[in-house]
């Protein structure tokens, strides 16, 4: 029983949305403009912990970066604007998906194409066994193997 509880607890804790790093003093008074701010968290790359959002991240740059959004909605900037002033100021590297544009095609290529260069090399490879083992003829037995397999066949007209 014990068991079984223990698991659930930790079910329960599994299913719990992740803790944000918002702290009370930075929310937005108006809660449309608050949306927009954590929106537009959830795509910025806190450049400290560089796997997690600012939306997530407890790092004191990611504050910053959350205050200076917040501050950018209130001025009246739009989504795009916002996304904009941080890029020039912080590079691509600030966005967590990154703009699809002539400097990340590769970026955003690579994986498809090695995936489907990968299904065709292995396409290939069964295609090429498959034909190869049909071509090449049997070696023929030695006379060991000539007497076991009489020896087998006898055995089995023998059996009822």
């Amino acid at each position: 029983m014990r068991r079984i509880m223990a698991a659930f607890a930790l079910l329960m804790l599994l299913a719990l949305p992740a803790a944000h790093a918002v702290q009370p003093d930075e929310i937005m008074s108006d809660p449309a403009k608050e949306a927009r701010a954590r929106e537009l968290s959830r795509e910025l790359r806190c450049m400290v912990c560089q796997n997690q959002s600012i939306d997530d991240s407890d790092a004191p740059l990611a504050r910053d970066l959350r205050l200076l959004v917040r501050e950018r909605i209130g001025a009246g900037d739009s989504n795009s604007q916002v996304l904009d002033f941080l890029v020039a100021r912080y590079g691509e590297f600030v966005l967590l998906k990154p703009r699809f544009e002539r400097q990340t095609l590769l970026l955003w290529l690579l994986g498809p194409l090695l995936l489907i260069g990968g299904g065709v090399a292995l396409w290939l490879q069964i295609r090429r066994r498959a034909r190869g083992g049909a071509d090449l003829p049997a070696p023929p037995l030695t006379p060991d193997e000539q007497a076991k397999l009489a020896a087998l066949k006898s055995e089995e007209t023998k059996s009822p």
